[in-house]
């Protein structure tokens, strides 16, 4: 009798393992085949610059202008960002594109031989807290040489949900 369940727990073994065993997809077959889609990325920006220098290379005339550089020391950028990333086929790109305002998606993109399009997406409804958003500050703002600041500046709150990017081949 023990032999007997130990048969049949066997072949029970042998019949779930052939019907969940891999088996090869031709490309066509694959072609039809779909699932979830998209992708999603967030991250939390924090980029620092040391400093962004404007030089006027103009020799300095007779009354003192011209020459000369400011600099922007002290550059910040941080806040969260999220995005997703999916990849839309020749006539979703083309309707998505319709729908963002783009009235010649021809002008960069080719209609009869473009293929598919991967997009990036910040989306509006983004679970961003407020206060969190992209800030971006100068600690100082330096003439020439000179050690004295004018001061800083600070862009703040700067809210990019909404963009979508779009990246083809061609």
């Amino acid at each position: 009798m023990q032999f007997f369940k130990t048969a049949i727990a066997a072949a029970l073994a042998t019949v779930a393992f052939s019907a969940s065993a891999m088996t090869p997809i031709q490309d066509a077959e694959l072609s039809t085949v779909s699932g979830q889609d998209g992708v999603s990325i967030a991250a939390n920006l924090n980029i620092k610059i040391d400093s962004f220098t404007y030089t006027d290379t103009d020799a300095v005339d007779a009354h003192g202008l011209g020459g000369g550089s400011v600099s922007f020391n002290g550059i910040k950028v941080n806040g969260l960002i999220a995005a997703n990333i999916d990849i839309l086929s020749k006539a979703s790109f083309l309707q998505a594109a319709g729908a963002a305002g783009v009235t010649n998606p021809g002008s960069f993109y080719n209609p009869l031989t473009g293929g598919d399009v991967v997009q990036i997406a910040i989306p509006a409804d983004v679970g961003v807290k407020a206060g969190n958003l992209i800030n971006v500050s100068v600690d100082s703002i330096k003439m020439g040489n000179n050690a004295a600041s004018f001061g800083s500046v600070a862009l703040n709150q700067i809210d990019v949900r909404g963009t979508t990017v779009w990246i083809f081949a061609h």
